[in-house]
C-alpha cells in the first residue's frame, strides 16, 4: 500500500486493532510538562486573558513542542498582555485545524504548525491565504532500546531495511557489518512508528525516499504510512519515545530533543558521504549550511552531502494566515514570531534544536512582514 500524503488522515484497519497501544499527548502552556507523556484532556481550562490583552491559540506539530513551550513561556513573561496556548496534536491535525476544519469552537486556532510544509491544494483551501514560516530545524533520531549495546552504527541500507520489515533481528549480518566487535543480541527488532498524521514521519520517509529505491516504489514520502510487519504505533513524539523506553529490542524515529529528554540511546547514522554521524544541533546545522530557501518556503534537505551532516533533518514551519480580520491579533502574531526568529533563536541549540542559518532567518523575517491587516 502506498504511503498516504500530507493532510490525508485515512487509517488502515490494522491501526484500529492497535488502538489500545496508542499514547495520546497534548501540550498546553498553562503548566503541563512536555518531558512526560501527558494524557490529552477534552476539558482544558480556558486561559485567563488580562484586561487589554489578547489570546493567541495554536496547534500542530509535536516535533517543536519542547521549543515552543520554552519560547512562549519566555515571551509571555516579557509580554504579559499576550496569552499563548499551543496544542501539540501532530502536524496533520494542525494543518486540518488551520485550514478551518476544527471540529469545535475550542479547536479554532490563530496559527498552525507542521514539519511537513502544506501542499498547494491545502493552501488553496485556506480562504485568507497561508504563509509557511520556518522557525527552527532539528534532527530525526533513530532511538533504540538495547541495554547491552551502548553504541550502535546503522548503515543506510540497514535502517531502510529495518523499517521496510526486511531486517528482523538485531544480529542480522547487515547490522553486524557496521558494528565489528559489538555483541548484537539474537533478538527480534520491534519498530516504533507514528499512528497519527505526522511531520516527523514525513521528514523520515522523505529521507528514505531519497536513499532507497524500494521505499520509493512502495511508499514514498508521507505523513501516514501503513508500516510493514507488526510495528508498534504511538501518538506524537512523546508517545514514540515512551514506547521505545519501555520496549527492549525496539527502535523508532523520534525528534532528537524528545529522545534526549526521555534518556534514549540514539544510533550513529550513515550519511551521504559514508560517515556515521550522531544527531544534534551541530550536525543538523551542517545539513542546512548549503540550503537555499525558495519563495514558497518549502525547503526539504532529504540527503545532505556535507561530510559531517546528519542525514535526517527537517525544518519546522508555523502556519499563518496572509490576512487577519483582527488587526490587533495580526500585530501580536507579528511581534511574537519576529521575536522567535531573532532573540528566540538564542534558546534553540540548548534545547537540542537547530538555529536557522542567517539566509533562511532573513527570508523568513521578510515573509513575516507581508501579513496584511485591515486598514
Amino acid at each position: 500500500m502506498k504511503g498516504l500524503m500530507p493532510g490525508d488522515v485515512k487509517r488502515s484497519s490494522h491501526w484500529t486493532a492497535m488502538a489500545g497501544l496508542i499514547v495520546c499527548a497534548a501540550v498546553t502552556f498553562s503548566g503541563c510538562s512536555v518531558g512526560a507523556v501527558p494524557a490529552k484532556s477534552n476539558m482544558k481550562p480556558k486561559p485567563t486573558v488580562p484586561d487589554g490583552g489578547i489570546l493567541l491559540q495554536g496547534a500542530g506539530a509535536t516535533f517543536p513542542a519542547v521549543l515552543y513551550d520554552d519560547w512562549f513561556r519566555h515571551y509571555q513573561n516579557a509580554h504579559p498582555l499576550s496569552v499563548i496556548t499551543y496544542d501539540a496534536v501532530g502536524s496533520g491535525e494542525g494543518v486540518r485545524r488551520f485550514i478551518g476544519r476544527a471540529a469545535t469552537e475550542d479547536e479554532r486556532i490563530d496559527f498552525g504548525a507542521s514539519d511537513a510544509a502544506m501542499r498547494d491544494d491545502e493552501i488553496a483551501a485556506v480562504p485568507n491565504g497561508a504563509l509557511l514560516l520556518p522557525l527552527t530545524a532539528g534532527s530525526v533520531a533513530l532511538a533504540y532500546n538495547l541495554p547491552d549495546v551502548p553504541a550502535l552504527k546503522l548503515s543506510r541500507r540497514a535502517y531502510a531495511a529495518i523499517f521496510l520489515g526486511l531486517v528482523k533481528s538485531w544480529n542480522d549480518p547487515l547490522i553486524a557489518r557496521s558494528n565489528p566487535g559489538v555483541k548484537l543480541p539474537n533478538l527480534t527488532i520491534a519498530t516504533v512508528v507514528r499512528q497519527d498524521a505526522s511531520g516527523t514521519t514525513f521528514a523520515f520517509t522523505k529521507h528514505l525516499d531519497a536513499i532507497s529505491d524500494q521505499w520509493r516504489s512502495q511508499y514514498g514520502p508521507a505523513t501516514l504510512v501503513d508500516w510493514p510487519g507488526t510495528a508498534m504505533r504511538a501518538s506524537g513524539n512523546e508517545g514514540v519515545a515512551s514506547r521505545i523506553k519501555g520496549s527492549i529490542g525496539s527502535i523508532g524515529y523520534v525528534s532528537y530533543e524528545f529522545a534526549v529528554r526521555a534518556g534514549l540511546t540514539t544510533a550513529l547514522v550513515e550519511n551521504h558521504a559514508g560517515n556515521y554521524v550522531a544527531p544534534g544541533p551541530q550536525s543538523s546545522m551542517s545539513a542546512l549550511a548549503d540550503a537555499q530557501l525558495p519563495d514558497n518556503m518549502r525547503l526539504y534537505v532529504s540527503d545532505p552531502e556535507r561530510s559531517d551532516a546528519y542525514p535526517i533533518v527537517t525544518l519546522t514551519w508555523v502556519l499563518l494566515y496572509k490576512h487577519y480580520d483582527d488587526a490587533k491579533k495580526a500585530k501580536a502574531l507579528d511581534d511574537l514570531f519576529t521575536w522567535c526568529l531573532t532573540e528566540g533563536q538564542g534558546f534553540v541549540a540548548q534545547l537540542g534544536y537547530t538555529p536557522l542559518p542567517e539566509p533562511i532567518q532573513h527570508r523568513a523575517l521578510a515573509a513575516l512582514g507581508t501579513i496584511a491587516t485591515p486598514q
